[in-house]
């Protein structure tokens, strides 16, 4: 099977298995925001547009060099899409339509499991993937190094990537009880996923650095921290908690 079947096949699953989730989600969770079903709906096709739309703003971010080297021809423009891009372009996208409907309340937390199983499914495929897809990470001695098939083992990152959302799913499911505030859930996810992504990217090949110090990617997930800065401290202490 070529890289990018493997990648199709696994990014398919990924929307379904996603989507049928936050479908169960929304129905066990009964969160208010999403009881109407019109509301429900605009709030859905937010987070699908907002997505789409930050996925490709955050891979011009990330590597401006490819994303604009046939400029000013658009098909090369719609290449490429970053995880991180469409869940900060999802989140503006659903806090702007909730707020333009007037519709109060928290939705994430009926996102994150579909979020949590959607992104690992689709780092199958990007592992499969091998050196074509370019989510893979720097040269490594390390005994678990992968060689993707240029001969050179590397931090398989996208396994790293998958082992980190298995955690994060299980800590807030087994302490369910100490997330109390409505869309703690998200915003812990949003604020455990983006340091991840922070720290992970020094180990992996940079298209792009900013000033020599940082890439894009890291640049979005520390703007998208710096939104969350008031419920850092205050989630990290629920989950020092749900530790102890």
């Amino acid at each position: 099977m070529q890289p990018f079947a493997w990648h199709t096949a696994f990014e398919l699953t990924a929307y379904f298995v996603g989507m049928r989730l936050f479908l169960w989600q929304r129905r066990q969770l009964a969160l208010p925001v999403l009881a109407d079903r019109d509301r429900s709906l605009w709030i859905g096709v937010a987070a699908i547009c907002g997505a789409a739309i930050g996925a490709k703003l955050g891979y011009w971010i990330e590597d401006p060099l490819d994303a604009f080297a046939d400029f000013p021809d658009w098909r090369h423009l719609l290449e490429g899409k970053t995880i991180v891009g469409a869940l900060l372009g999802g989140l503006i996208g659903v806090e702007g339509v909730k707020r333009a409907i007037g519709a109060l309340g928290s939705s994430g937390d009926a996102f994150v499991l579909p979020l949590i199983a959607g992104i690992a499914i689709g780092r199958i495929g990007c592992f499969l993937s091998g050196l074509a897809d370019h989510t893979y990470g720097n040269p490594t001695q390390l005994p678990w190094g992968v060689d993707f098939g240029d001969g050179v083992p590397r931090h398989p990152t996208q396994l790293y990537e998958i082992a980190f959302l298995i955690a994060l799913a299980l800590l807030p499911h087994m302490h369910a009880a100490r997330f109390r505030r409505a869309g703690d859930r998200f915003r812990g996810f949003m604020i455990a996923y983006l340091s991840f992504r922070l720290l992970v990217d020094f180990i992996k090949p940079v298209p792009y650095m900013y000033l020599g110090l940082l890439s894009g990617i890291q640049l979005l997930c520390l703007a998208g921290l710096l939104y969350y800065r008031r419920d850092i401290l205050r989630i990290a202490g629920t989950l020092s908690w749900a530790r102890s």
